[in-house]
């Protein structure tokens, strides 16, 4: 902590230095040598910045430091120097030792501190400044309970840091989630026309240009997603994604069988089983071989289930390159997850692949 910090930390224990009205009033009022007076001023003055010193350390461990000893022994040598009006120097000291001791010392300390005013107003015989010890008091339990709140705030404040910490990383785990299922697919049907196109060139140019016309619409609609992801608006319908599934498997030579009838579901269950589609079929055409695929998708008014199912023989490449749940069918995952659905992914009994998503058609919240 730099100077100015610790500085600007004590200023709220300036209003306090009104209870030094009292030994500064001893030194005006009270007849005693010139030297006396001098010690009596110097001796003040050390004890106010020893004070002020310490309590601009608020912010460090508890622990008893060599200001604070300072400090009390300041206090204590005025006071039996000068006489009871100088006994109100251990309200100081209780705010000190409030704030600084270690919390089992403090109470301990401050009732010590209390008896020690006391004692000096009794021997000097002035009971009208009997009102001091119960200040000292006081003053511990309101520099107990502002440093309580100080440390609540502080809490709070941590809390609100990392509460702001975690959305920013949920936002950006969100997007590259979006970036991956966008890209993952556009991007294989990309290639995959490509390489077809570059094969046709030669022995069928009209077939060639038009697979390259397919090219360029996956390349625009590839970019007018990756806008719209951005945006945080982009939503993959499921009838949309079956369409594309249509397309880009069918161009790849694998047969497709898909639902008659795509039911209608509420946003957040189409936008997500939308995506599985798109996942299911990326990784089909990157790592299956597959010769045939069979899409199902059905509801019963209460849960949806859409099965996408491969004949591939690619299921080993599948699980090391995807680890059993990899970074698209991870991100699946989540997406159901947080609809109160489960996804399941393997190979299948006799060969093959299926991905299986079954969502609740109603919140979580609701259907449990």
């Amino acid at each position: 902590m730099d100077r100015a910090s610790r500085w600007g930390q004590a200023i709220w224990a300036v209003p306090w230095l009104l209870f030094q009205v009292f030994p500064i009033a001893d030194i005006v009022t009270t007849d005693r040598p010139a030297a006396a007076r001098w010690v009596a001023a110097a001796g003040l003055l050390a004890f106010t910045v020893v004070y002020l010193s310490v309590m601009g350390q608020l912010g460090r461990p508890r622990a008893l430091r060599a200001d604070f000893a300072l400090m009390v022994a300041l206090a204590v040598a005025l006071a039996v120097g000068f006489g009871a009006s100088w006994a109100g120097l251990m309200i100081y000291v209780s705010a000190a030792t409030a704030a600084t001791l270690p919390r089992r010392w403090v109470w301990p300390a401050v009732l010590a501190e209390a008896l020690f005013c006391a004692a000096v107003i009794v021997v000097e015989d002035a009971p009208g400044l009997l009102f001091l010890p119960p200040v000292c008091l006081l003053t511990a339990f309101a520099v107990q309970g502002t440093g309580h709140l100080i440390a609540l705030n502080r809490e709070l404040q941590e809390a609100r840091e990392e509460l702001a910490r975690s959305a920013v990383a949920d936002e950006r785990m969100r997007f590259a989630r979006d970036l991956h299922d966008l890209l993952g697919h556009s991007l294989s049907l990309i290639a995959l026309k490509s390489e077809l196109a570059r094969r046709l060139a030669e022995v069928d140019p009209p077939r060639a240009r038009q697979e390259m016309a397919d090219v360029e619409e996956a390349a625009r609609r590839a970019l007018a997603e990756v806008r719209d992801a951005v945006s945080g608006y982009r939503q993959v319908s499921c009838a949309q994604a079956l369409a594309e599934a249509r397309a880009a498997l069918t161009g790849a030579g694998v047969a497709v069988r898909l639902p008659d009838v795509v039911p209608v579901l509420p946003g957040g269950v189409d936008a997500a089983l939308g995506w599985v589609v798109r996942e299911a079929t990326t990784n089909v055409l990157r790592h299956s071989g597959a010769a045939r695929v069979t899409v199902e998708l059905t509801e019963d008014g209460v849960r949806a289930v859409l099965t996408v199912t491969d004949d591939g023989a690619g299921t080993g490449e599948r699980l090391t390159v995807l680890g059993g749940y990899g970074a698209g069918l991870a991100g699946l995952r989540e997406r159901v997850a947080a609809l109160g659905g489960e996804l399941a992914a393997g190979p299948v009994d006799g060969g093959g692949y299926r991905v299986r998503a079954e969502v609740p058609l109603l919140p979580a919240s609701v259907t449990a």
